[in-house]
């Protein structure tokens, strides 16, 4: 499939990312959106994200626009970077998908493209370059700036607590064991790898979870990771079980003082039920729709989607100092403010057990490509057609077609069905009363659509 723009920028196969395309997108990129002082370029891990790098900082120098290259560091690093210097972004990175894809993010001077902005660059396409000269300069300090301003608003907020952090191959590996011993906890790497490893955090394979079993066993407080670039956090309790990423987002923003809570329909229904909150405001799937509905919120609001990606849309205040707003997704923020909730608390687990008792889980279908999965989703659609498919799970009692289709059935239970926005995967999510309900859920609804799709 050609690269195209899915809910997290461009994305693709990288032999069909060639320098001629990806210096097409990023001319298209100066030319439709707001550039201010310059481009800010960054990149993950990938074998190929150096390349890939090259090729857009080499079409921005030929436009004329000067580059502030800053290596490897995560994507909300350079976003926070960027925006503090009033400059463009772009992020390369496919973020938790696998090593033979990878991709663009696209920042303007006031944070991530809206979908309009992505109208705008598709519409710019095959303009002629204009073979101008600019200014390059490397810039390694953002990634240290991100990791501090965690310090600098929790203070010793971990002291005490023991962190095992799963390094892998995520371009934070370095800087999140630097923040948490700056908050005082006692850190232990694991797991760390010389060769790419997509991590989906919403989406945790088997084999990870067996390690985040044994590596709890060596008496840790929690395990820590995030995604290939940064910005989606994984956190689990000291028995290695996962804390959905929705939840995360709850615990962030009630302890942060949020009025309005943003997140997309997929997020589970524990944010509504807590009380908290004087609004929350359901969206369709994808960070820019988040933003968009914070945009239109305003005042103290937040932004977080069910794989943990955290936005600030208000200058808050944290327990040892001011927190300014990042209106980009970070996973730092909702793991330092749910360790420093656990400490509180106890425990992980008895913070997560002061959160109304709904559990999700998600997993996916890979090499699906998105007309077959439209396909099925029309097919189910019809009058009577979803009712019948789910109806070894329970009785469908309401449908909501915000993005895709989400069931809830009499017991309460959930099952939403939709295609991946920036990969060829179909996506099955899972709301129940428990954790072990919601997997068991969800895995009956992925055998049901795997069926389906062989029909």
């Amino acid at each position: 499939m050609a690269p195209r723009f899915g809910t997290s920028g461009l994305r693709g196969l990288v032999r069909d990312l060639t320098p001629a395309l990806v210096a097409d997108h990023t001319r298209a990129f100066l030319a439709a959106c707001p550039v201010g002082t310059g481009l800010w370029v960054g990149r993950d891990l990938r074998e190929s994200s150096p390349t890939l790098a090259e090729s857009v900082i080499a079409a921005a120098l030929g436009e004329g626009v000067p580059v502030t290259d800053c290596g490897a560091l995560p994507t909300p690093a350079l976003a926070m970077a960027a925006m503090q210097a009033g400059a463009a972004a772009i992020m390369v990175t496919g973020s938790h998908i696998p090593a033979d894809r990878n991709g663009l993010k696209f920042y303007t001077p006031a944070g991530e493209i809206t979908k309009a902005d992505e109208g705008a660059i598709l519409a710019a396409l095959g303009r002629t370059p204009r073979a101008s000269t600019a200014r390059r300069r490397g810039n390694q300090e953002s990634g240290g700036d991100w990791a501090a301003r965690y310090p600098r608003a929790f203070g010793r907020a971990l002291a005490g607590l023991t962190i095992g952090i799963w390094q892998h191959s995520a371009v934070s590996r370095d800087l999140i064991p630097l923040t948490l011993q700056a908050l005082g906890a006692s850190v232990v790497c694991l797991g760390r790898s010389d060769h790419f490893i997509p991590v989906d955090t919403e989406a945790v394979p088997p084999e990870a979870r067996a390690h985040f079993t044994a590596w709890a066993a060596m008496g840790l407080d929690a395990i820590v990771s995030t995604d290939g670039d940064g910005d989606r956090p994984l956190l689990t309790d000291a028995t290695g079980q996962i804390v959905p990423g929705d939840v995360l987002g709850q615990i962030t923003a009630a302890l942060l003082g949020a009025e309005t809570v943003v997140t997309p329909v997929s997020a589970n229904s524990g944010v509504d039920l807590s009380g908290r909150f004087a609004r929350v405001i359901r969206t369709r799937i994808g960070s820019p729709f988040v933003i968009a509905g914070m945009e239109a919120a305003g005042g103290r609001v937040v932004g977080y989607e069910p794989n943990g990606g955290f936005l600030l849309g208000f200058e808050a205040q944290g327990p040892a100092g001011p927190l300014p707003r990042l209106m980009t997704r970070d996973s730092l923020l909702p793991l330092v403010a749910t360790l420093a909730e656990a400490r509180r608390a106890g425990s992980v687990a008895a913070r997560v057990s002061e959160e109304p008792r709904r559990f999700t889980a998600t997993d996916r279908i890979e090499g699906v490509e998105t007309a077959r999965s439209a396909a099925l989703l029309q097919r189910l659609a019809a009058a009577g057609a979803l009712a019948a498919f789910l109806s070894p799970l329970g009785r469908l009692a309401r449908i909501d077609q915000t993005d895709g289709l989400r069931a809830t059935l009499a017991d309460g239970t959930v099952v939403h069905l939709r295609p991946s926005g920036n990969a060829p995967e179909f996506r099955v999510y899972a709301e129940a009363d428990s954790p072990a309900a919601a997997t068991r859920i969800m895995d009956s609804a992925l055998t049901l659509v795997r069926k389906a799709m062989h029909a």
